[in-house]
């Protein structure tokens, strides 16, 4: 039975209070590609361990979205097998051992319908869940996700997701400008730097909450009596 009144969570730089009914939880691009040992996080560079952290309370936050009948929108960010989505400015910056749409252990890096590219068994979405698969960094470029929320009279979005300062935050600021309430999961967000993490989740609280409110999952789930 979905939860009807009106919640407010501790968080900063002040409460947040959202409406269940007008409110989705957005977990943003928890895949494999990102996740796990193989994937293109790892052909940057990066530690793909140090978002593992994100997995088990946002398992915890989906179960308590699910019992309470929220909405659940999921991200992928991937291309087209024919890579025709895929700026020459994004597939050839830097120096990665692979690049998008190359093969990989887990299938061509972010290709949409590959393995890698798909969300960790963790946090797999259940059926009747939306999955939106992006082209951009952004959840509401090139997208039915702005459409999505409309039909459904979304105003407040929670937020999870990787990397904190990359997808979470283009998705919070493009959220901020069409006029969302967004509430960003300290601790169910994850960069391959701690010290951006740190940082980006400073700037969305920051003067007065410009981009949004920034709260651990234990104040949510406390909210919703979890």
């Amino acid at each position: 039975m979905p939860t009807t009144a009106v919640l407010t969570v501790d968080a900063r730089p002040y409460p947040y209070t959202f409406d269940p009914a007008t409110t989705a939880l957005v977990v943003i691009d928890m895949q494999r590609d990102f996740m796990e040992p193989g994937g293109f996080g790892e052909t940057l560079g990066n530690d793909v361990g140090l978002l593992r952290s994100t997995i088990e309370p946002t398992a915890a936050v989906l179960a308590a979205f699910r019992a309470a009948g929220i909405l659940i929108v999921h991200t992928r960010e991937g291309h087209r097998p024919d890579l025709s989505d895929l700026p020459p400015a994004k597939r050839d910056r830097g120096s990665p051992t692979l690049r998008i749409g190359d093969e990989g252990p887990k299938g061509r890096i972010l290709v949409v319908g590959e393995e890698g590219q798909d969300i960790v068994d963790e946090l797999k979405p259940l059926p009747g869940e939306p999955v939106v698969d992006k082209p951009g960094k952004g959840a509401f470029y090139a997208t039915n996700f702005g459409e999505l929320l409309r039909e459904q009279q979304i105003t407040s979005l929670i937020v999870a997701g990787v990397t904190t300062e990359v997808c979470v935050h283009t998705t919070v600021r493009e959220a901020n400008d069409r006029g969302y309430e967004c509430l960003v999961l300290a601790d169910c967000v994850g960069s391959y730097f701690p010290e951006f993490h740190r940082v980006a989740l400073d700037m969305i609280a920051a003067q007065g909450g410009i981009f949004g409110w920034v709260a651990p999952s234990a104040a949510v789930l406390d909210a919703l009596g979890r």
